[in-house]
């Protein structure tokens, strides 16, 4: 496949450098993970982990550690106590998704959420609605929304899916996707929801389409297993795709130590530092868009 398309310069970004992007997904107001085809209406999904700690110990661990442009995803009713609870334990720091629309947007804005998380509410008979697209992005601005494209394959074609992940639309996750949606977002959010929770492996073939499709930051979940698997996507994506690792974090139950992954970050944030002619830079100066740029 060819390589992403040119690269647009932004002012006051910093060089390259892919993302890890933290996670707080709630069900019944707890923070658990579960297995991503399982959760229907009216039945309880398949749950590896499920944590003591309230949702506000993630937050604040994340903002210790750094790790910015995290999201906090609300499965169900029942969340959105815990919700604002963590965007207020990290301001400005994570995003929020789960049952967003028009009229509930603004109280997570306000609790300190950087971006809201849309999915659902612009697809209409599970066709994509530019109406409600329009109505969602005057209502919060450009800069401040994200759109979930998490989808499933169907005959080799990646489609979006919603009402939690079990109806499919028409919209296909490609090139002419990416690019027309682009213009109503600041971000994408893609979880492979066939891979998300089940730790057996990611969607090597839909990192690649989003790493030289998508002309604004995106991140992707859904199945990564080993600290290797972060190389892996920013060969795969093209250093444009960040990557949420979420049930094989040992701080929820899984394997891959949660501190290793902070190591990995700093030494990618090293990395991407041009050399400085004097003086530090400074915490996470020019974090929007995480410095790089896109066509």
């Amino acid at each position: 496949g060819r390589g992403p398309a040119g690269r647009r310069a932004s002012a006051g970004r910093m060089a390259e450098c892919m993302r890890f992007r933290p996670a707080i997904d709630l069900h019944q107001g707890k923070v658990k993970q579960i297995v991503g085809g399982t959760l229907k209406e009216g039945e309880q999904p398949t749950e590896n982990f499920v944590a003591a700690k309230p949702a506000s110990y993630y937050a604040e661990l994340y903002m210790k550690d750094g790790l910015k442009g995290g999201h906090v995803i609300k499965l169900g009713e029942g969340n959105d106590e815990a919700a604002i609870e963590a965007l207020q334990a990290y301001p400005q720091g994570m995003q929020i998704g789960g049952g967003i629309n028009p009229d509930n947007c603004m109280k997570f804005l306000d609790a300190g959420a950087s971006h809201v998380i849309v999915s659902s509410y612009i697809f209409k008979d599970a066709k994509l609605d530019i109406p409600s697209l329009e109505k969602m992005r005057d209502t919060v601005q450009r800069h401040r929304l994200v759109l979930d494209l998490s989808c499933r394959k169907k005959d080799d074609t990646y489609f979006v899916v919603i009402d939690r992940w079990q109806t499919f639309t028409d919209t296909v996750v490609d090139e002419d996707t990416l690019q027309t949606l682009a213009q109503y977002c600041d971000e994408f959010l893609v979880h492979g929801v066939d891979r998300e929770g089940l730790m057996a492996g990611m969607e090597d073939e839909l990192i690649s389409i989003l790493g030289q499709f998508s002309p604004i930051p995106v991140t992707y979940a859904g199945g990564a297993t080993t600290i290797a698997d972060l190389d892996r996507v920013k060969v795969l994506g093209y250093g444009k795709v960040d990557l949420t690792i979420g049930s094989s974090l040992d701080i929820f139950g899984g394997s891959i130590p949660y501190d290793a992954v902070v190591s990995w970050q700093r030494k990618e944030e090293e990395m991407a530092q041009p050399p400085q002619a004097g003086g530090d830079t400074g915490g996470m100066g020019g974090f929007g868009g995480f410095g790089r740029t896109y066509s």
